[in-house]
């Protein structure tokens, strides 16, 4: 039986380390002058293959942390400090300044890069991916998170689809607000990763 607690937890933990409200200003900076259909077709894209690689990552990474000899315990430590780096980001406007810094050529399709990879399937969100399926015992659990990861998608596409809009009942300040109530979120849910590493290990 998988526990409520947990699936919701696994979905505000994505939902922070994603944090599609932030990405709305980028996606409309990347798709400037296209028409509604155009920008469509760009976050369906960028959505679907952000989702094939973190679904990747999340079947595939516990073996490959196995085949080069590390342990989850010590991964769950490194992605919690991996993940509290990146909330610290976010509470002091870094990684928004890093994301808008992000430059592509005006001919090139922002789809897959930057969009789908690194800014929505970014280092965070691909240790999270990892840190999760790990917590399952059975398939049932790992069906279940990729279920969440569809859903967090689905979320994203619907998000980048209405940004315009978001952008102007939120504005910069109103942004910049949800970015930061996200960081302290993301901070605490990163604080238990590291805690059950320790735990794991066997020390506490």
């Amino acid at each position: 039986m998988i526990e409520t607690g947990f699936l919701i937890t696994a979905f505000a933990t994505l939902f922070v380390v994603i944090d599609p409200p932030g990405l709305v200003p980028l996606f409309i900076a990347l798709t400037q002058g296209m028409d509604a259909e155009h920008r469509r077709r760009l976050a369906l894209r960028a959505c679907i293959i952000a989702a094939i690689l973190l679904t990747l990552f999340g079947l595939l990474g516990e073996q490959l942390l196995g085949f080069i000899g590390i342990s989850m315990p010590a991964f769950r430590i490194a992605g919690g400090i991996l993940l509290f780096l990146t909330a610290l980001d976010m509470l002091f406007e870094r990684r928004t300044q890093r994301r808008e810094g992000q430059k592509t050529d005006p001919d090139h399709d922002p789809s897959v890069f930057p969009l789908a990879t690194p800014l929505i399937a970014g280092p965070g969100a691909i240790a999270t991916m990892i840190l999760l399926v790990g917590q399952t015992e059975n398939w049932l659990g790992t069906a279940a998170i990729l279920g969440l990861l569809l859903v967090m998608m689905l979320s994203t596409f619907l998000f980048l689809l209405a940004a315009p809009l978001i952008e102007r009942l939120l504005g910069r300040t109103g942004t910049i607000v949800i970015t930061r109530l996200l960081g302290m979120l993301l901070a605490a849910l990163s604080v238990q990763f590291v805690i059950d590493g320790v735990k794991g290990t066997g020390l506490i």
